[in-house]
């Protein structure tokens, strides 16, 4: 390789690339956190993330130009960590951007500068690719840049048109790629082989925002957005094999080797590929905890317990017995400090959260692997039926001399689903874990086995309200001979005095947590709603001397109210007297939003039809979801006379009538219960009298005026025979009309007229859409015809008859069929056969036959669908014209030759 011979630190390269860009007007501004802003993403998965809202136009930005280097997380091929050269989950993004500032011509310039003259690789090592149909780039690498045409590759839009994910800007990019062994040469250069290629930066030019449906819209500015990728540059620059050998990532796997007595160099691949996955996962888990995710069974928060257990079970894989994530962690913490100061600053929370998850999973760890190797080796004789897996319940109760649960043994080729939610339900052993072990012996796990085992334990929790069972985050306490059932307030009263009664810090009961922490918190009464009957929990505050603890959530466990939370100053304890109020503004919204649901069936069976039932909902702060029974969808007139109904129904001010009453009673009055679900002896009615009476125990306006006003947003089916409303009410409202104010505002920028004047704006434009694609279906069929007529030199006579078989570019099917039948018909007796690639990917052949040549035995059906079959496709028709396609284009001129020849044999 052809490097400056001064040894960059991937410290010194991040450095380099920041100041090099600085130096050239980019103001440097520190990484996001992990955690984005973005709700459709979980975690920062790229560079440009954070200023999405900036290439939406959402947001006006600071300066035209940045430079940053931002952390990223991505999980989705996790199982090739450690095994590929360069998969990684935690990586850091080296980018420059501009906001509507400089462009194309810029950003290739500055790119080839920084990677030639700053990082010193040498023009012969580099091959650059662009966007198949991005002339104007290809032109700057070749006649400003001076690239050799050779070494510019155009690939389609799957490597070289750029998405941050399923939305969001994109547009065609240009990448860089270092070429290890330019000896090879120019010809047939194939970016794909890794052995010789690593692309190390892409130049995106953001044009476009592409949105939930895949639409493509321009972005009101052209923006440049640039990803080099920090440990690709330093793997080049430090001439090491892989990523992982880097001085950003090889100090980590030292140290675990070291705690293991091993070399690494001198490691079997399998102890190095489990050193790769300890180095790449606390880089990661270490960046995770100081953007202060915590680990738990959902979210992000899965992913990082995730990650966190294949580092212990790695460890255990290279011979670590005891807990070590501290230690590696220590290395890792000292690796970003410089650049990310506050993993020193969260040092304390980063260890804390190692060592409690760490603990937690190697209680499990061992007797679960244990398990499994027995379930691997048993022979295959023991059958599924000996086996019903036992529960965590069932395990917390056994008897100290009862004997183990006995385990199914299915043929080595698969471990059953039974087996493996056994070791998920009784040990705590992650799904994919077990599929991770079973595929390294060559075996499978029965996934689906898996999730029937998964739903019948659902079943099972639902009916099992025998004993007081609080499950936390995976923990299992019993409280029922501590402390009674948490006494409800909220109904009356929004404040109330309380005291703790249990304290919970990641599902561990605990007598005291400090400010940071997050908290499960009992309370002895509450005016805080838990969430049931399709309503979230409240939100607010837990306070009390010099305490304040923010809760998110709160849900139900039997008896007893879940608040969970983080606490924001102070220590709390087990035992103190807190003051516990709920956020009103909050409340008020779910109460109207519920209150609305009652309004809305009500409004279903008056207008539509009496015998509808509800199938489900979800009452939250920001809209309402209302699932019902129904054989087909609302008409737009029903759907406009459900929401006229409700909203006269709060015009007139309907006052709630709340009563406790005995079911029985309630039933007789008319009350509508929730089909299959249970209820007490005694039932809470909320009554708006001829109007609504259901069965709830939610909160609700004391008057329908208090709603305000009813918005149906959506309507459509969701399973066979059921219906989905949803809809907005209340403060809600206001958000709904801001967002739709702001996009008829747009349109009306962007089209330049009246917003009562956009719907025939619309029109019109798609009328003139409709017009001009007609236009050129024209074109395009006389451009077909122009270029088919040229073939009428190129027959060739066999026998008594003529034969044209050639090829057409860029021609659509129907352009092709009717050019096929034009050349027939010049020629008379003979036949055509035309082939084209009307777009990537995609091939099309047409088989034109006179009455003669079908004399002769040959039929265009039959004989499209052999030609085709090369493509990799098929088709038919009648006996003479028929038309086909394909999907490997490059076997087109394969499938004509054999075409030919065919002919030549049949008509011969």
């Amino acid at each position: 390789m052809s490097l400056n011979p001064q040894h960059l630190s991937g410290s010194e390269i991040r450095s380099r690339f920041l100041n090099f860009y600085a130096q050239r007007g980019h103001q440097i501004l520190p990484s996001a956190s992990l955690v984005p802003e973005d709700p459709t993403v979980l975690l920062t998965i790229a560079g440009m993330l954070p200023f999405k809202p900036i290439f939406l136009g959402q947001r006006t930005p600071e300066f035209k130009r940045a430079t940053t280097s931002q952390k990223c997380i991505r999980t989705n091929d996790v199982e090739n960590v450690g095994r590929t050269k360069r998969h990684q989950t935690f990586f850091e993004m080296l980018g420059n951007f501009s906001f509507g500032d400089y462009f194309k011509e810029q950003a290739i310039a500055w790119g080839w500068e920084i990677s030639t003259e700053v990082f010193g690789l040498s023009p012969k090592n580099l091959v650059v690719s662009v966007f198949q149909e991005d002339d104007e780039a290809y032109a700057i690498w070749r006649d400003q840049i001076g690239v050799p045409e050779a070494r510019i590759k155009r690939l389609g839009e799957d490597d070289n048109f750029w998405v941050s994910g399923p939305t969001g800007p994109c547009g065609p990019c240009s990448e860089i790629y270092y070429d290890f062994h330019p000896e090879r040469g120019d010809e047939n250069i194939d970016l794909e082989d890794d052995s010789r290629f690593i692309e190390f930066y892409n130049l995106v030019f953001m044009q476009y925002n592409r949105d939930s449906e895949g639409n493509l819209t321009p972005l009101q500015n052209q923006n440049i957005d640039t990803g080099m990728g920090l440990e690709r540059i330093t793997q080049i620059l430090q001439q090491v094999p892989n990523n992982y050998e880097t001085d950003l990532i090889f100090p980590i796997i030292e140290t675990a080797a070291a705690i293991a007595s091993i070399d690494y160099h001198a490691s079997d691949e399998k102890t190095k590929i489990s050193l790769k996955v300890i180095g790449d996962h606390v880089r990661a888990v270490v960046h995770m905890i100081a953007d202060e995710i915590r680990a738990s069974n959902v979210g992000r928060g899965y992913v990082l317990r995730r990650l966190i257990r294949r580092v212990v079970r790695h460890g255990r894989l290279i011979g670590i017995s005891g807990e070590f994530t501290t230690q590696v962690a220590e290395t890792a913490i000292a690796l970003a400090e410089s650049a990310y100061p506050n993993v020193r600053q969260r040092e304390a929370a980063i260890k804390a959260e190692l060592q409690r998850e760490e603990s937690n999973f190697l209680k499990t760890l061992d007797r679960g692997e244990k398990l499994l190797e027995e379930i691997i080796n048993r022979p295959s004789s023991i059958r599924d039926e000996q086996y019903r897996p036992s529960s965590i319940r069932d395990e917390q109760y056994r008897p100290s001399s009862s004997p183990e649960p006995k385990v199914s043994g299915l043929p080595k080729q698969k471990i059953s689903g039974i087996d493996a939610f056994t070791l998920y339900d009784t040990y705590g052993f992650p799904l994919e874990l077990t599929q991770e072990i079973a595929e390294e012996q060559g075996l499978e796990v029965d996934v689906e086995g898996f999730n029937a085992e998964m739903q019948k334990q659902v079943e099972r929790a639902k009916a099992a309200h025998q004993t007081i069972d609080l499950t936390v985050q995976g923990s299992l306490d019993k409280l029922a001979e501590h402390i009674h059932a948490t006494e409800f307030l909220g109904y009356t009263q929004p404040v109330a005095t309380a005291k703790i009664e249990v304290l919970l810090v990641g599902g561990v009961s605990q007598e005291e947590a400090e400010a940071g922490t997050d908290v499960q918190i009992v309370l002895n009464q509450t005016p805080f709603y838990a969430e049931s009957g399709g309503q979230i929990g409240d939100r607010g505050y837990i306070s009390g001397e010099g305490v304040v603890v923010r809760v998110d959530d709160v849900k139900k466990e039997s008896d007893f109210f879940i608040h969970s939370g983080r606490i924001e100053r102070g220590t709390i304890r087990v035992g103190d007297a807190v003051t516990a109020q709920i956020d009103r503004a909050c409340r008020r919204r779910l109460q109207a939003n519920h209150t609305a649901t009652h309004l809305l069936q009500a409004a279903l069976k008056k207008i539509v039809d009496d015998g509808i039932s509800q199938a489900g909902s979800l009452v939250s702060f920001d809209r309402l979801r209302f699932d019902f029974n129904s054989p087909r969808g609302l008409t737009a007139e029903e759907t406009q006379q459900v929401e006229e109904q409700i909203n006269t129904w709060i015009a007139e001010a309907h006052a709630a009538k709340i009563e406790v009453l005995p079911l029985a009673e309630a039933k007789a009055r008319g009350a509508v219960a929730m089909f299959g679900e249970k209820y007490g002896d005694e039932v809470r009615v909320i009554d708006f009298p001829g109007v609504s009476m259901e069965l709830c125990g939610g909160t609700h306006v004391s008057n329908t005026a208090e709603i305000g006003v009813f918005k149906i947003i959506s309507e459509a089916g969701v399973a066979s025979g059921v219906r989905r409303i949803e809809a907005v009410s209340g403060p809600a409202i206001l958000d709904y009309l801001n967002l739709r104010d702001k996009v008829v505002k747009d349109l009306s920028d962007r089209f330049k007229v009246k917003p009562e004047e956009l719907p025939e704006r619309i029109t019109t434009l798609q009328n003139e859409l409709r017009n001009s694609q007609k236009q050129l279906e024209i074109l395009k069929g006389q451009l077909a015809i122009a270029k088919s007529d040229s073939l009428l030199q190129t027959a060739e006579a066999v026998g008594d008859y003529k034969i044209i078989v050639a090829q057409l570019d860029d021609v659509d099917p129907e352009s092709l069929k009717t050019a096929a039948e034009r050349l027939l018909q010049k020629l008379g007796n003979g036949a055509v056969v035309l082939g084209s690639i009307p777009e990537a990917d995609k091939v099309s052949i047409v088989v034109a036959f006179s009455q003669e040549v079908n004399k002769k035995g040959l039929q265009a059906g039959k004989f499209v669908g052999a030609v085709a079959k090369i493509c990799g496709g098929g088709g038919g028709g009648r006996p003479n014209l028929a038309q086909a396609g394909g999907r490997d284009a490059s076997k087109l001129p394969e499938a004509l030759a054999q075409a030919r020849s065919d002919l030549k044999a049949g008509l011969g």
